[in-house]
């Protein structure tokens, strides 16, 4: 069988099995989550012995050091996955939910009933713990899942997909529930991205290289966020003690992540106070800034001037662009001009400016007085997320069961014609 065939047939098992997942009972569903969490913590040995596999073979080939921290497990984090499984099972299930019947006129009552996608096909680069999350989440809501990895996870994906399938199979539950593209050749995803016949969806994770490429050549929808562009606006009524806890946690805690901060926007009302103490703070975090002409002078050795395409720029490290602003209108023009709509924060102690940012800036979530690393589907309640959209069409944010399903309509009548 030659590679288009083999990947068209993995398709047409999905389809298949998408069908089968759909009239999937809660039950079943949930037991297969509770034994796959059972088997991470059991076999995590194995887990973590691949896994270092491939850390080591990424770094030997070069890999930048943003996707090896990403490509990074550890005991808590496969502890982590269990426990997602586990609460993704104790979920509503949505498959199934009517909502919003009304009376029509005509007699007619018409409502609508919460519905699976049908065959997700996710693409990743780095991160195995998406193996888990969009087997567990797309299971939850009645999908069938294609998962393609990247070939520096290959040997963590390929644990990992091993157990789902235990899952599965020891549930009840068809094994092409969750079907992995076996060829790690970039051209197995471009005839995957023509199956529009059999795949609903395709959600893409990594880099906006490959995003892009996804959707250049995907003839099904995408799910997708290009990059994570995230400010923070230091208003001049904020408490700067509060602000250094928040930026520092929003650039620090993982800077080579999608939600971390990229440029901070200080009002010039505190910037004289604000900065130096921010340098001081950092300095042992070793973050570097490429800084506006009026911040230069305030952040010490640590900064140089910025580059016009700093601003905008997504640096995955310890850099972070910084600019004065003079009003909360010229912090609110930046962000429509640079940010990706992923997420965005304003630090004050005033009402009615954080009302004013939160009803105006265009982001798939906006902060008051938070760290923008709290975009994401665990701490938003979601169980777990199978990636973050930014675009507006079906999903905003992060995407949990519910954003993994659709609704129809359904129509109950007692004879009516219309006339």
């Amino acid at each position: 069988m030659n590679l288009e065939q083999q990947v068209r047939d993995i398709a047409l098992k999905a389809r298949e099995a998408g069908r089968l997942m759909a009239r999937a009972d809660s039950e079943k569903k949930n037991r297969a989550l509770e034994i796959l969490a059972d088997l991470l913590e059991q076999k995590s040995g194995k887990i973590l012995e691949a896994n270092i596999k491939d850390v080591h073979e990424a770094e030997n080939r070069g890999l930048d050091k943003a996707r090896v921290e990403r490509l990074k497990l550890d005991s808590g984090a496969v502890k982590s996955m269990a426990g997602a499984c586990r609460e993704v099972a104790a979920m509503h299930d949505p498959v199934g939910g009517i909502e919003s019947m009304h009376r029509r006129p005509s007699g007619i009552t018409v409502g609508r009933m919460r519905i699976p996608l049908g065959v997700v096909a996710i693409i990743y680069e780095s991160r195995p713990n998406v193996t888990i999350d969009a087997a567990i989440l797309c299971l939850k809501a009645g999908n069938a899942v294609i998962l393609r990895g990247g070939s520096e996870a290959a040997n963590s994906n390929e644990a990992l997909a091993g157990f789902i399938s235990m899952a599965l199979a020891q549930s009840g539950l068809s094994e092409n529930g969750v079907c992995s593209l076996p060829s790690t050749d970039r051209e197995a995803v471009r005839i995957m991205l023509k199956q529009d016949d059999c795949i609903d969806v395709v959600i893409p994770r990594g880099g906006e290289g490959l995003i892009r490429a996804v959707v250049q050549d995907a003839t099904m929808p995408v799910l997708k966020h290009y990059k994570g562009v995230c400010h923070i606006y230091v208003h001049n009524d904020a408490d700067l003690d509060r602000a250094l806890d928040i930026v520092q946690n929003a650039k620090v805690q993982r800077p080579g992540v999608c939600n971390a901060l990229e440029c901070l926007l200080v009002h010039s009302d505190v910037a004289g106070d604000f900065l130096p103490r921010l340098s001081y703070r950092l300095a042992g975090d070793q973050v570097e800034y490429r800084a506006c002409e009026k911040s230069l002078p305030l952040l010490g050795d640590a900064a140089g001037p910025a580059a016009p395409d700093d601003f905008g720029r997504e640096f995955l490290s310890l850099t972070m662009a910084v600019r004065v602003v003079d009003s909360q209108d010229q912090a609110q023009e930046h962000i429509d001009k640079f940010g990706s709509g992923h997420s965005e924060a304003i630090l004050t102690r005033d009402y009615s400016s954080s009302m004013r940012f939160l009803r105006e800036v265009d982001a798939s979530a906006v902060f008051v007085n938070a760290s923008t690393r709290f975009n994401d589907g665990g701490q938003f309640g979601l169980g777990a997320e199978i990636g973050i959209s930014t675009s507006k069409l079906h999903a905003y944010g992060p995407m949990g069961v519910r954003e993994l399903t659709s609704t129809k309509f359904v129509v109950l009548g007692e004879g009516q014609i219309r006339g």
